[in-house]
């Protein structure tokens, strides 16, 4: 039976991250080719390097780069064509957060902010697109979060950048549907690694199990198994989507 992801290469920024990896391990058994990104050295995450042995470079690259520098995405997508010659879908999941009110947080913290959560995923969506239209169509996944939809008290610059994500994705959708761009936002809520869950406190799930119909938090690979179906040929009619995923999460 053909797998879901089968021979589709697929670009996961973060990937050494929480989610990037948990996706890295899912979107390789579903079949695609992966090349993957993050700002640290492959050897922090030996997890991804067993992988890497396993599946081989043919089917797992790995680029250290900061996508929130223009010429290091430029560089990055050149070095994707190289190995790969197309682009079937990007899983965008770099982000970053300074978690303070607006009277505490400085103009770098702003901007840092901005620059880690909004600006990298414009900067990859940009230079990702030309190679997708070359390669007849793709699908594009950028990570948002339920705070992008909700207020949390602190929470200016994130709640803000990742709202922004959101309008930037559709405008994407709108902009590229006739040239075979899809493009949809995955908004998680409180979602953990299985090691992270494993060590959550009582009063951590007390507050998860008051804020979501579910009772619980999530997992990555709970996150991902949705990013997974908007990658394939099984969402070809979803385009300019918020697609949550956050147990029911209610204030």
């Amino acid at each position: 039976m053909m797998k879901p992801l089968q021979d589709k290469v697929i670009w996961i920024t973060g990937a050494l991250g929480m989610l990037g990896r948990s996706a890295v391990a899912m979107f390789l058994d579903r079949g695609a080719v992966i090349f993957a990104n993050d700002r640290k050295p492959l050897e922090e995450a030996p997890d991804i390097v067993r992988l890497q042995e396993q599946y081989g470079e043919e089917r797992l690259q790995y680029l250290q780069a900061d996508l929130t520098e223009e010429s290091q995405v430029i560089a990055a997508v050149k070095t994707l064509e190289r190995s790969f010659e197309r682009l079937d879908g990007s899983y965008h999941t770099v982000y970053a957060n300074v978690w303070k009110p607006a009277l505490e947080l400085s103009l770098e913290e702003w901007e840092y902010t901005v620059r880690g959560t909004l600006t990298s995923t414009f900067l990859v969506c940009k230079h990702a697109i030309p190679l997708m239209i070359r390669s007849g169509g793709g699908s594009i996944v950028n990570t948002s979060s339920i705070l992008s939809q909700i207020v949390s008290p602190g929470c200016l610059a994130y709640g803000a950048a990742k709202a922004a994500v959101n309008q930037l994705t559709r405008v994407i959708a709108a902009d590229y549907a006739e040239c075979g761009i899809r493009a949809n936002v995955l908004v998680p809520g409180d979602f953990r690694s299985q090691e992270l869950l494993s060590k959550q406190s009582d009063r951590e799930k007390e507050s998860i199990r008051r804020h979501t119909w579910l009772g619980r938090s999530g997992s990555a690979e709970e996150i991902n198994e949705a990013a997974c179906f908007l990658l394939s040929d099984a969402s070809s009619y979803v385009t300019g989507a918020l697609f949550t995923v956050d147990g029911g999460f209610h204030q």
